[in-house]
């Protein structure tokens, strides 16, 4: 666009001076040449006031010889004097000079002496160039005299170069100027048209608080307020979203909690102890994800949720031992402390891999990871949980299993709603999202199978201190009251 412009600016500048500049040279020119034929006259016609009184008598002749050299030298017009009789006094002078002048090819050299002679005084250009200023003097005794004065074409237009070089600086100038505003003027355009694209990048990555400054021209200050105007109601739609997400959700409870209500009375109606104490972990299991659905419905639309990736994996591993255990597989858990890279601050507490995720959607992810494997591989199958950083300075979530790997021809695993092994075929693809939306990325491998999440670090909150010291989680290590297994 700035470039677009300069160009416009540039050749409509150069347009309108030239449609100036072309008259003003021209009349320069002119204003020269008649300033030249001026003085040429009042030349002209102070040599036949002053001669006038010494032509008079002859004798009196050689003052006004004097009197016409006197006016001639260097660089100055020629000035001469044609006498009556025919003799010329001054550069070309004598009657050769005249009889020349008569029988010349330009005849209208005699013709203009002839007629001044009659006591009109005139200019006229010859065709030889320049021009000349011819002023009758009276009073003569040979007759009426004529003072010639002529001027060279150099001497016609003197001064003319340089008022047009100053005309062409003058008219570079301006251009220059005008080179200048355009590119202020773009710079204020381009910097406004940023400014926009800039707010709309923030507002589709979800930052629904980014607002446009109004910029620039009318019409930009009229889109950025029409941008904030539409961030605004878009706001305000996915607030009202979440209003009937609550209200389907508190629906949603009280309809689930009578028949759960009626489960938990079946279980307790149970005459074996040990079935319906497993019963009433799988009522109360249940009663706790509706609660957490209700919870996350009640989230705010934007948060500053994280989580400890290394605490998570530590958590979910104790929970699925006892039931690998049970499958003779063997569960490994590496949850490292992460060194991090000089540009992060420490975080609050003892983190050791804080992620933009909500704790109950990487463990989630995390479950559907484990799932994936405690079902689609064979018992004994060994698997690992680990935690560790990237070159990048990110967390990285990896879980791998010693199993086949997965069907030949099955590229599509983490296409969502699409399985191989005839599940539902959303766990991968609840775990891709889940690394997605924090601004990670999904890596998946077969043969035998490793899936990968990565996630970038969670930005410290002003004022937090640094962190206790980490170290390395031992294998057996397990939360202090880790949740009970169902199924």
């Amino acid at each position: 666009m700035r470039r677009r412009l300069l160009l416009l600016t540039a050749a409509t500048t150069a347009l309108v001076l030239t449609a100036l500049l072309v008259p003003l040279t021209l009349l320069t020119r002119g204003h020269a040449a008649d300033r030249a034929t001026a003085e040429a006259t009042a030349r002209a016609q102070w040599v036949a006031h002053a001669i006038g009184p010494a032509l008079a008598s002859a004798a009196e002749r050689p003052t006004a010889e004097q009197t016409v050299a006197g006016v001639n030298g260097d660089g100055l017009p020629r000035t001469s004097l044609v006498l009556g009789d025919g003799s010329v006094v001054g550069p070309g002078g004598g009657r050769g000079a005249e009889a020349g002048a008569k029988a010349g090819p330009d005849g209208g050299v005699s013709d203009a002496i002839r007629l001044a002679r009659t006591g009109r005084a005139f200019t006229y250009e010859p065709s030889t160039g320049g021009r000349q200023v011819l002023v009758p003097v009276h009073g003569a005794a040979d007759g009426t005299a004529v003072v010639q004065v002529t001027l060279t074409e150099r001497q016609l237009y003197a001064g003319t170069l340089t008022s047009w070089l100053v005309l062409a600086g003058i008219g570079v100038g301006l251009v220059l100027l005008g080179l200048l505003l355009a590119d202020r003027l773009g710079a204020r355009l381009v910097g406004a048209t940023r400014g926009l694209a800039r707010t709309a990048d923030r507002l589709a990555a979800g930052d629904l608080t980014a607002r446009a400054v109004p910029d620039g021209p009318p019409e930009l200050r009229l889109v950025a307020g029409e941008l904030n105007r539409l961030a605004g109601r878009i706001d305000e739609l996915l607030r009202a979203e979440r209003e009937n997400a609550r209200e389907n959700a508190a629906d949603l409870a009280h309809r689930l909690r009578t028949p759960v209500a009626a489960l938990r009375l079946d279980a307790e109606s149970l005459r074996d102890a040990r079935e319906a104490r497993r019963i009433a972990g799988d009522v109360a299991a249940l009663e706790r994800s509706v609660d957490d659905v209700i919870r996350r419905a009640r989230l705010p639309l934007r948060g500053a949720a994280r989580a400890d990736l290394a605490a998570v994996a530590r958590e979910r591993g104790a929970f699925w031992r006892p039931l690998a255990e049970d499958q003779g597989r063997v569960l490994s858990v590496d949850a490292v402390g992460l060194d991090r890279p000089p540009h992060h601050t420490p975080h609050r507490g003892a983190e050791a891999a804080p992620v933009p995720v909500p704790p109950d959607e990487l463990s989630a992810a995390l479950d559907a990871l484990i799932g994936n494997v405690l079902d689609h591989t064979p018992h004994g199958t060994a698997f690992r949980i680990t935690v560790e950083a990237t070159a990048e300075g990110h967390a990285q979530l990896t879980v791998a299993d010693d199993g086949p790997g997965f069907p030949d021809g099955y590229p599509e695993a983490a296409a969502r709603g699409t399985s191989g092994g005839g599940s539902t075929g959303l766990g991968i693809d609840i775990a891709r999202r889940t690394a997605e939306d924090a601004g990670g990325s999904f890596a998946i491998a077969g043969g035998p199978t490793r899936v990968t999440l990565t996630f970038p670090l969670a930005e410290t909150p002003p004022g937090t201190p640094a962190p206790a010291p980490l170290r390395k989680t031992p294998l057996a290590e397990k939360p202090s009251a880790p949740p009970e297994p169902t199924g």
